[in-house]
């Protein structure tokens, strides 16, 4: 999307001078919506059917305030100074103040994506006989802003305000009765209209501002759009800040795909995976944990290969509490099954799935039976502090757990590697950690790149670097699910689930390698994050659910 789009909302806010013409009297000063998040449905209704997604922003102080609760001192200073920096890069040729001039009448923002606009080919005078360049026909979606007006006395003042600017021309047409202003600013217009006085409807196409004045006069809105009005209820999360509604996922991304500058056109293999899913809704909170995004994606049962199975979460108590990310799971085997199986309709996955076959199977490996086969239980990589041998540049290691009801293929499989090992000159050892024997491959004065052992009769893991093979097969430290960080990051995500992705900021980073990418304002941000969680689960073969948490720390 070209600049002059991306940023039409800098200019836009001065086309709401346009409140000034559509509130003729104080009769109407009525309060109008609240900037809550019940107010997306208001919204909604004069957005066009055809639009693709559509985002609510609330304007709800009571929510943002909740996010206050949260940092460290330099971290508020730093939230804040860029709001301010921000506000004075938006509005640095008016003498406006969001927070003065705009809070106190803007509610909430629903911003929609509507299809694009056909486009007609940029007509050139070329010389005679000089080649003719493709003409530049990709058409951009269109954005509809939609900003209720909650205080229409402050709107009034705002508007009479913004009479006085300079720099800023108005221009007036009328369609289907309605208003519409054309404000042009540093040479951009933007095009604006009043609706039912309560409803301030912005645009950097003018189309896009005539379709949503169709609406308003009774055409197919989006909140009657088949599919939205279950939608349009949201997520349910507390203090919500935002909420996203895609009705028809399969469309966007197939509209979005062809609108892109490579014009893509969708594999069929692609969309018949993507119509899987119907449509789509999640929600941004605040609660006494930090930031929670929850999302909603609602099935085609039909469609759906691959069925959902929870995970017990026993894997986690593997690792130890240094521990600082995890990613966990359960069933690689039904998982592969799947991709074998979708495979046969995708003729280059099917492809490239019979490459690694022949690959694998030239050293004696079949990659269903001995690498993904035994996979079949709870699985979790996890990744821990370590400057000693391989790991000393990096500062950290890595170790895969596996629960298998199948150890006899998992060890066959292990002695398989091993031994290929071995024809690279890779010294193969045994030794005792924690009481379990431990196969390692040793590189001289290096110490050992790989070490694998079974930590029970069915739990098999495999390390990366000596030192995380003694953390993992002899652990001195509490478990990872019994520390205190894993359990402020994750208790509060749903169970059962699927597994979890877990980052531990404050060990992730200190780590060496981690610590010398950041900033030191970024690390000042980072101080007053505690970590992510992120989970998912299926309450039903209709139904999916993801939600992640983004855990702060309390202010102090």
């Amino acid at each position: 999307m070209p600049e002059s789009k991306s940023k039409f909302l800098i200019p836009a806010v001065g086309a709401a001078v346009v409140i000034a013409g559509g509130i003729a009297a104080y009769t109407y000063l009525k309060g109008g919506p609240s900037g809550g998040s019940s107010d997306a449905l208001g919204s909604a209704k004069v957005i066009p059917s055809t639009a693709m997604m559509a985002t609510y922003i609330t304007t709800d102080p009571q929510a943002w305030e909740k996010l206050r609760q949260f940092g460290t001192p330099e971290a508020q200073k730093l939230v804040a100074k860029s709001l301010e920096n921000l506000n004075k890069e938006m509005f640095s040729d008016n003498n406006i103040s969001y927070e003065k001039d705009i809070k106190p009448w803007a509610g909430g923002v629903m911003i929609a994506v509507l299809p694009p606009n056909p486009a007609k080919p940029v007509q050139l005078n070329l010389p005679p006989g000089a080649p003719t360049p493709p003409p530049n026909v990709q058409p951009e979606p269109n954005i509809l802003v939609v900003v209720g007006i909650k205080d229409k006395i402050s709107a009034l003042n705002f508007a009479n305000k913004l009479k006085s600017q300079k720099g800023v021309k108005f221009k007036e047409s009328d369609y289907q009765g309605q208003k519409i202003i054309e404000t042009t600013e540093n040479g951009k217009p933007t095009y604006s209209v009043v609706l039912d006085n309560n409803h301030l409807v912005l645009a950097p196409e003018k189309q896009a501002v005539e379709k949503a004045i169709d609406t308003f006069k009774g055409q197919s809105s989006f909140a009657s759009k088949e599919g939205v009005s279950n939608i349009l209820k949201g997520v349910d999360v507390k203090n919500s800040l935002a909420q996203v509604y895609v009705p028809d996922y399969a469309g966007m991304v197939q509209q979005l795909a062809a609108a892109s500058p490579q014009g893509t056109q969708l594999p069929p293999q692609t969309l018949a995976q993507l119509k899987q899913v119907k449509s789509v809704v999640a929600g941004v909170g605040v609660d006494d944990a930090g930031v929670r995004v929850k999302a909603i994606a609602n099935l085609d049962p039909q469609l759906i290969k691959y069925q959902y199975q929870s995970t017990p979460g026993n894997i986690v108590g593997q690792f130890p509490t240094e521990t600082f990310a995890l990613v966990s799971g359960n069933g690689i085997s039904r998982g592969w099954e799947t991709v074998v199986e979708q495979s046969k309709d995708s003729p280059e996955l099917k492809q490239a799935l019979e490459q690694v076959r022949g690959q694998l199977k030239s050293v004696n490996i079949d990659l269903d039976k001995d690498i993904f086969g035994w996979m079949n239980g709870e699985f979790a990589l996890g990744t821990i502090p370590s400057n000693q041998g391989i790991l000393a540049s990096v500062g950290f290691g890595g170790a895969l757990v596996f629960d298998t009801s199948d150890r006899k293929t998992a060890e066959a499989t292990f002695t398989k590697f091993d031994t290929l090992a071995k024809t690279q000159n890779i010294n193969i050892a045994n030794r005792k950690i924690g009481g379990k024997d431990v196969t390692e491959w040793q590189i001289p004065q290096q110490g050992a790149l790989l070490a694998h052992g079974w930590l029970d009769s069915d739990t098999v893991f495999v390390a990366v670097g000596g030192p995380v093979a003694d953390a993992i097969a002899d652990r001195k430290s509490e478990s990872l699910d019994k520390s205190e960080a894993f359990k402020a990051i994750t208790s509060s995500l749903q169970k059962p689930n699927s597994g979890y992705f877990y980052v531990d900021m404050d060990k992730t980073k200190t780590l060496p390698v981690i610590n010398s990418l950041i900033s030191s304002e970024a690390n000042t941000i980072l101080s007053s994050i505690r970590g992510f969680g992120i989970t998912a689960t299926s309450p039903d073969k209709s139904t999916s659910e993801l939600e992640m948490l983004l855990a702060l720390k309390p202010a102090k």
